[in-house]
C-alpha cells in the first residue's frame, strides 16, 4: 500500500509540473514506473545462500570472521561514510571499509563468500558493513532479511535535494563533459517537468523504497540517521546509533573537530590526541556543489514536498526539510 501511494504521489507531482505521467516514462524503459534498480543476480542460480550463520573458523586470538549483525544500507551521498568512520571508532565494532555489494551484485557468490570479506572480530565486538545501493535495490530486503531476521538496519537521509546535487558533483567530478545540473534534472525544463528517470532525483523519493523495507522488517530494526544533523553535531547522532545498536556510550563531542576547508567534520582515532593524529574523510567528501538557479531549486523543493510528507509519516520523524 505505501509503495503504491508513493507511486501516485510520484505520478501526481509530475503532471502538476508538466502533464508527463511515470506510466508514460516506463512504457519506454524495461525498469518499473519510478526505474528502480533491479537485482544483478543472474536468474539462472538455483542454489540460494543458506540462512543459518554457522559457526566461523577461528583464526587465532579467540578471533573469527562473523556474518554482519548491522548494516548501513543507505542512502547513496546521505552521509553513509561518514557514519561508518564514525562508528568505527566505538571499540565494539568491526566494520568492513569498502563496500561489498553483496545483496545487489554478489549475491550469487553465496554466504561464506560474503562472510570472507568481513573483518576479524571477537565474540563480543559487533561486526558491519555499508553499501548504500542495498537501499534502491529491489532484491535486497528479502535476501537480508533470508540471512538474519534480527538484523539492525541504519539509513541516513538527507534532504533530497542537497543529495542530488551532491549527487551530480560527484559525478561531475569523474565525468567533467556532463551536461549541466538542470539540463539532467528536467525532462523538460521549459515547462520545468522533473526528471524521475534520472536517479538523482528518484533516489530522493525515499518513501517508495523505504515501504519495501517495512514489508520485512518491523520499525525497531531500522535506524534513520539525520544526515544533516551527522555533519552539524555528529556527537548527537552517534549517541542515538549506539543506542540502537545496544553499545556502551563511547563516542562524544571530544572525538570531533570541524574542518573549516572541507566544511566537514574530522575525527580524532582516540582521546588521546597528542599520540593519535587526526583522520579526515577522503577529498570526495565536502565536495563543492554546482551553482544552481533558484527557481530550480524551488522547483525541486515543491517536487519532493508531497514525498517528504509521506516519508515523513512512516517514520515518524520531521526532519524538517524546506
Amino acid at each position: 500500500m505505501e509503495s503504491t501511494r508513493c507511486r501516485a504521489l510520484v505520478l501526481g507531482a509530475t503532471v502538476a509540473l508538466g502533464a508527463l505521467t511515470l506510466l508514460a516514462l516506463a512504457a519506454h524503459s524495461p525498469r518499473s514506473a519510478l526505474g528502480e534498480r533491479e537485482s544483478s543476480a543472474p536468474s539462472t542460480v538455483k542454489r540460494k545462500p543458506r540462512s543459518v550463520d554457522s559457526p566461523c573458523t577461528p583464526l587465532g586470538e579467540g578471533t573469527c570472521r562473523r556474518l554482519p549483525k548491522a548494516l548501513i544500507i543507505g542512502v547513496k551521498k546521505g552521509g553513509t561514510r561518514a557514519l561508518l568512520e564514525f562508528i568505527r571508532l566505538h571499540p565494539d565494532i568491526r566494520a568492513v571499509g569498502p563496500e561489498t555489494h553483496f545483496f545487489d551484485r554478489h549475491y550469487q557468490r553465496g554466504l561464506e563468500w560474503y562472510r570472507s570479506r568481513m573483518p576479524q572480530s571477537n565474540p563480543g565486538q559487533l561486526t558491519m558493513e555499508k553499501t548504500p545501493s542495498y537501499f534502491v535495490t529491489r532484491a535486497a530486503p528479502a535476501r537480508i532479511r533470508r540471512m538474519s531476521r534480527d538484523i539492525k538496519l541504519l539509513v541516513v537521509l538527507r534532504d533530497p535535494v542537497t543529495r542530488a546535487l551532491s549527487d551530480y558533483a560527484q559525478t561531475a567530478s569523474k565525468r567533467p563533459e556532463v551536461k549541466s545540473f538542470e539540463q539532467l534534472a528536467f525532462a523538460n525544463m521549459s515547462t520545468g517537468l522533473v526528471d524521475t528517470s534520472w536517479s538523482a532525483i528518484r533516489i530522493g523519493t525515499y518513501c517508495h523504497y523505504l515501504s519495501r523495507w517495512q514489508k520485512y522488517f518491523p520499525p525497531s530494526q531500522i535506524h534513520f540517521v539525520d544526515g544533516g544533523v551527522l555533519v552539524s553535531s555528529p556527537e548527537v547522532e552517534m549517541a542515538k546509533v549506539e543506542r540502537f545498536l545496544g553499545l556502551e556510550p563511547f563516542i562524544n563531542a571530544s572525538h570531533f573537530f570541524f574542518n573549516e576547508t572541507k566544511r566537514f567534520p574530522c575525527v580524532w582515532r582516540t582521546n588521546k590526541k597528542p599520540t593519535h593524529g587526526p583522520h579526515c574523510l577522503g577529498k570526495s567528501k565536502g565536495r563543492s556543489h554546482p551553482n544552481v538557479n533558484p527557481s530550480t531549486l524551488q522547483i525541486l523543493k515543491d517536487f519532493y514536498k508531497p514525498f517528504n510528507a509521506k516519508l515523513y509519516q512512516m517514520t515518524g520523524i520531521n526532519f524538517n526539510w524546506s
